[in-house]
């Protein structure tokens, strides 16, 4: 028997310190491989950490609501001997090789009958060039030892994750069947080593939406709450402060008929190529605004006081308010993307971030950023700019008002596009020819095919 100590590990790029949210088990549980600890709060994510030991807890080192530094012993697991020792990383200590194995977690595993040895979740197996973990057996006397070991599936060391039994699927993918009632046994996987993609539930499901139901809650017998600023909240107002009161912001807006928008997506929605895909607005907002970041590159920079940066591709954020407060995770490369690629990156980003599952690197990055205040009825908006961002871009709600073609008032499906620039880099010419960019691809999207 053995008290293995389990670190709190660095999930993020340059990670310093994270709140313990909630504890998934408790003194004196049975813990497996790959089974989720605990939850944890970083700047801006929220993460299960996965076990890399199997035995029993020990003990709870940390309480919940609690914030620790990366390296801090959270908790404490008793293993039991070579069997119930955790896997390990060559050359590493075993606190090492637990951080190590608990940050590669990314695809969680539903438990089935007669599995296959335990693989830590995101570790797997070694690759062809690689040499073999030993085989975990399983700890406890709820469950006979096997009478031989079993094979290890080996597979290449990119593979996210190695297992040939079970539902393999990340935790976004399984909170979007939740949603949509998709039972993940029933799905086939096409993804790596049988991994269940956002495509497969998507198919396997009647219809796909992000959205969920509000329901009015009754008035608090408290006459007051105090919410400790902290997390992401805390994130979000540093950033805003530092923000606005460093670049100097200037806001323009354009009124636009959206009509032929509007056809494009209704189109985009009935063919094949689209099936199963979440297609909106969004999407031509974002292909015009990667289009106007051509014919206008000073917008897609960053200012130093020593120089301004002009970068030569696109890391489109889009503003996603989540339970947790607002997150700006970005595609990369996005102009790198084919309209149908560039689809299928907004749905993921969006329930990803919707999910609290985008991890700090998801938000890192980014040049330009797009806020989709229309989502919320909105007709427009001043946004802040994203820190280190010379632009961004506000989306109003598309409906239906009078509008006045070839001389007739007609019914047209009108909305506003706002955009809010650092006046230090981008000067009121540039920035209007760039509005006027967006708003004559929206105005008429065969544009796009130049």
């Amino acid at each position: 028997m053995a008290d293995s100590e389990f670190l709190l590990p660095d999930v993020g790029e340059g990670l310093t310190e994270a709140e313990i949210v909630t504890w998934k088990v408790a003194p004196g549980d049975s813990v497996t491989i790959n089974q989720v600890l605990v939850e944890i709060e970083t700047a801006k994510s929220l993460v299960e950490l996965p076990s890399p030991f199997e035995g029993t807890v020990g003990a709870i080192l940390v309480e919940e609501g609690q914030t620790v530094d990366v390296g801090t012993p959270i908790i404490v697991v008793t293993t039991g001997g070579a069997a119930g020792a955790a896997p390990t990383v060559p050359n590493a200590s075993e606190e090492e090789s637990a951080t190590i194995l608990a940050t590669a977690a990314t695809v969680d595993r539903e438990p089935v009958e007669d599995k296959a040895p335990a693989t830590l979740v995101g570790y797997g197996s070694k690759g062809h060039a690689g040499s073999r973990r030993r085989r975990v057996e399983a700890s406890g006397s709820s469950a006979p030892a096997p009478t031989a070991p079993a094979p290890v599936t080996t597979a290449p060391a990119s593979v996210p994750a190695a297992a040939a039994v079970g539902v393999i699927a990340k935790p976004p993918i399984r909170k979007l069947a939740k949603d949509l009632g998709v039972d993940l046994t029933t799905v086939t996987g096409t993804g790596l080593v049988g991994e269940i993609t956002r495509d497969d539930v998507v198919r396997e499901a009647k219809q796909a939406s992000v959205f969920r139901n509000i329901e009015t809650p009754a008035w608090s017998d408290e006459r007051e709450e105090k919410i400790p600023v902290k997390g992401v909240r805390k994130a979000i107002a540093t950033a805003m402060v530092q923000s606005a009161f460093t670049a100097p912001h200037v806001s323009v807006f354009v009124d636009i008929d959206a009509t032929r928008t509007m056809e494009f997506v209704k189109r985009l929605k009935a063919s094949t190529d689209f099936a199963g895909i979440r297609v909106s607005p969004l999407l031509i907002v974002a292909k015009a605004l990667i289009w106007a970041v051509r014919r206008n590159p000073t917008v897609n920079s960053s200012w130093t006081d020593k120089e301004i940066t002009v970068h030569h591709y696109v890391n489109l954020g889009i503003a996603a308010a989540t339970p947790r407060g607002l997150l700006v995770p970005n595609i990369k490369d996005a102009q790198e993307l084919s309209l149908l690629e560039l689809a299928k990156a907004l749905e993921n980003l969006t329930i990803t971030a919707r999910d609290g599952k985008a991890q700090p690197s998801d938000m890192a990055g980014g040049t330009i950023t797009i806020t989709n205040v229309g989502s919320f009825g909105m007709d427009t908006g001043t946004p802040i700019l994203n820190p280190g961002e010379a632009a961004i871009l506000a989306m109003g709600t598309i409906k239906q008002k009078p509008w006045i073609v070839d001389g007739e008032v007609r019914p047209r499906f009108v909305t506003t596009v706002a955009g809010s620039f650092d006046h230090r880099i981008v000067d009121g010419d540039v920035a209007s020819r760039f509005v006027a960019d967006v708003a004559s691809i929206l105005e008429e999207p065969a544009l796009l095919l130049d």
